[in-house]
């Protein structure tokens, strides 16, 4: 993905998850004031009922006796006396009704004295909490009266909106996971550039002199003198060989490197399965004398892929089973159908792979750790290289170990995306 594309990326979802929390917090707000004034009209009513109940239900007001002089204060004008015991028992009866559950605090107004006379502090809690001061003014245009304040009201309407503040927090919580996210991914995004530079400069700063090489010791092979004396032949041969063969993991290193920036470029086609295996097994068998391949697949059965990159496949898949044989290599091909797709099994003869590694195989550079691995050449890259071109077609790959000796390599190609 081009910079520019994943800027605009990391832009709009920044930008719709800063949104989201500012609707969120709107919201939160709104759901606030709205818990507010529902708290407030129940309060309201349920002090318009103490008040009805405490003039006896006969006085009729021409205005509302509730005052809400504050936020949490409110004084309720009674015209005639009334008593505290009574007055305490209509508020817990109302509240109840009402389920207004929260602490508060009434007092009464002695107009003999001229004096506020405290009344309770009403709690939910066995004890009443006595480092609380709780301020009554008194009321000039009231007599009979009483007040009432609520000193956690704000706490109350919090707690009753507890889901709201936990859905923002946890939007906060994912905005910031978010950016850790996008910041950790620019960082691995520029180091998987730095390590592909790297490897493309190196590879190719290599290429030069190894083509150098082996243009020279082809050259120094067809000389006479070398012909002539069996033991120059031999060692030319193998630096020809392994030049080839250094050549050949340059060249896979450039290709992973290659597909990991753009990709693949898959041209599929049908092929012929036999004849094409066939003509691979007969090249690997040409270079190794004590290799035996047996093949059983119907002359009819035909896929959809890439030449290049299938070819590949099959050639590492079987230069996998030659090199980590301790024995004569014997490799068996096999295809079968059923109603879900074709199987294409390579089982072989070889070491085998512990049980714990084998999920592990197909990760980048990675290697079994084991005396016959520490004699290959290899960097790990043969069965990530499969697995990829495996994905890239949509197809499925599988390995397991036989019950004798060796493992059991599975390629499936599913009918759902006609690739068979």
């Amino acid at each position: 993905m081009k910079i520019k594309k994943l800027n605009i990326i990391i832009t709009l979802g920044f930008v719709a998850i800063i949104g989201i929390l500012i609707a969120q917090l709107m919201w939160t707000r709104q759901a606030y004031n709205l818990e507010d004034k529902k708290f407030n009209q129940k309060v309201n009513i349920a002090l318009m009922e103490v008040a009805e109940k405490l003039s006896g239900g006969k006085t009729s007001y021409t205005e509302n006796p509730v005052q809400n002089i504050a936020n949490d204060y409110y004084v309720v004008n009674i015209n005639n006396e009334f008593h505290p015991v009574v007055l305490e028992y209509y508020l817990k009866t109302e509240f109840t009704r009402f389920q207004i559950n929260t602490d508060y605090v009434y007092a009464l107004y002695n107009c003999h004295s001229d004096k506020m006379v405290y009344g309770k502090y009403m709690t939910s809690h066995q004890e009443s909490p006595s480092n609380k001061v709780i301020n009554f003014p008194k009321h000039k245009n009231l007599i009979y009266y009483f007040s009432i304040r609520f000193p956690d009201k704000t706490t109350y309407l919090i707690s009753s909106l507890r889901f709201w503040y936990l859905l923002t927090f946890a939007l906060i919580i994912i905005l910031l996971v978010y950016v850790y996210s996008i910041y950790t991914i620019i960082q691995q995004k520029k180091f998987s550039e730095l390590q592909r530079d790297f490897i493309n400069n190196m590879t190719h700063e290599f290429k030069t002199p190894l083509s150098s090489i082996l243009l020279a010791s082809e050259a120094l092979n067809k000389q006479d003198l070398v012909q002539d004396n069996s033991k120059l032949q031999t060692y030319t041969s193998i630096i020809i060989n392994q030049s080839h063969k250094l050549n050949n993991h340059i060249e896979k290193i450039l290709n992973i490197a290659k597909n990991d920036a753009a990709g693949l470029s898959l041209k599929p086609q049908k092929i012929l399965l036999l004849p094409f295996i066939q003509e691979i097994a007969d090249s690997i068998q040409h270079k190794n004398k004590d290799l035996s391949i047996e093949i059983d697949i119907e002359n009819s059965t035909s896929l959809m892929a890439d030449e290049f990159h299938f070819t590949n496949i099959i050639y590492n898949l079987l230069d996998n089973s030659i090199k980590y044989c301790e024995t004569k290599p014997v490799i068996k091909i096999s295809a079968n159908k059923d109603s879900k797709g074709l199987y294409l099994k390579f089982k072989d003869n070889g070491m085998g792979i512990p049980a714990k590694n084998i999920p592990h195989i197909f990760e980048k550079f990675y290697r079994v750790h084991t005396k016959r691995s520490e004699e290959v050449n290899g960097f790990g890259l043969g069965l990530f290289y499969v697995k990829k071109v495996v994905q890239q077609h949509h197809w499925k790959i599988s390995v397991e170990n036989n019950e004798d000796k060796g493992i059991t390599t599975t390629l499936f190609f599913p009918f759902s995306n006609n690739h068979v």
